[in-house]
């Protein structure tokens, strides 16, 4: 599957951000956020004010350690949450808008570059707006069909396929295509089995998946939808109602188990 520009990506992260913070300015700061159920609407809004103001003192500073940035703290009030949040926001647009994509910069990724992280705050922005509208409306608006389907590759391939350096994927003769109707194009999954001890001593051993290039075989399975409802449903933002399976059912639920654990 081919990215988003840059521009687009950028795009992205300021109509994104301009509709979460336009539904979140009318929502009570204690009203609870339905996809994130610890959180408040106040918490939500610290939480993305937090995020893409960190990203733009990494992209404007480029720090080797991201832990020397001082500690923003949290807003006394709702309407100074908002304030912050549009000072972070707009820091993290000026900030990706003068650097270059493929410039070097710390990432939490195997990708140490600031085209991950305009990737990445493009589909934040997204999934947050979304978390934003059904703690203010009830429901979400729709999602460009373009972004939605990068979104797709983007939450199989980083958040669930990556893999860390004390572990090791071994995959499975075993694939899934998940096919997104409205753009026609398709995510192939390679089902497989992870293994590894962490820095903490701690062994695991669970169902894992890696995105790979089409491997020119029949799937063992297909799921389909239009790329918003896919991309929804992956981060459990959507009833998912509008997907369609076929195939092996048992192909699917090792994909089920996998999209189901917490994304961190």
């Amino acid at each position: 599957m081919s990215r988003l520009s840059a521009s687009q990506y950028l795009s992205a992260i300021e109509s994104e951000s301009i509709r979460f913070r336009e539904v979140l300015a009318d929502a009570q700061p204690g009203a609870p956020v339905p996809t994130c159920p610890a959180w408040t609407a106040f918490d939500l809004l610290h939480h993305l004010a937090e995020t893409q103001g960190h990203w733009a003192w990494v992209v404007a500073n480029r720090p080797k350690d991201p832990t020397d940035r001082p500690e923003a703290p949290r807003a006394a009030s709702y309407a100074e949450a908002l304030t912050a949040f549009d000072e972070a926001s707009a820091a993290l647009v000026a900030a990706l808008r003068e650097a270059d994509p493929a410039d070097p910069a710390w990432t939490w990724s195997d990708d140490q570059s600031v085209g991950f992280i305009l990737r990445r705050q493009a589909h934040e922005a997204l999934i947050h707006r979304l978390d934003a509208e059904l703690t203010s409306l009830g429901h979400f608006t729709d999602l460009d069909a373009a972004l939605a389907a990068d979104g797709v590759d983007e939450v199989l391939d980083v958040m669930y396929g990556g893999c860390p350096e004390w572990g090791e994927f071994f995959p499975l003769p075993h694939y899934i295509r998940v096919e997104l109707t409205d753009t026609g194009e398709d995510v192939w999954v390679q089902l497989g089995r992870f293994h590894g001890t962490d820095p903490d001593g701690i062994e695991h051993e669970e169902d894992d998946i890696h995105v790979v290039a089409d491997p020119g075989i029949e799937a063992d399975a297909v799921i389909s939808s239009p790329a918003g409802v896919m991309d929804a449903r992956l981060w459990r933002r959507g009833d998912g109602d509008a997907i369609h399976l076929a195939g092996d059912l048992g192909i699917v639920d090792h994909f089920r188990r996998v999209i189901h654990q917490p994304i961190n």
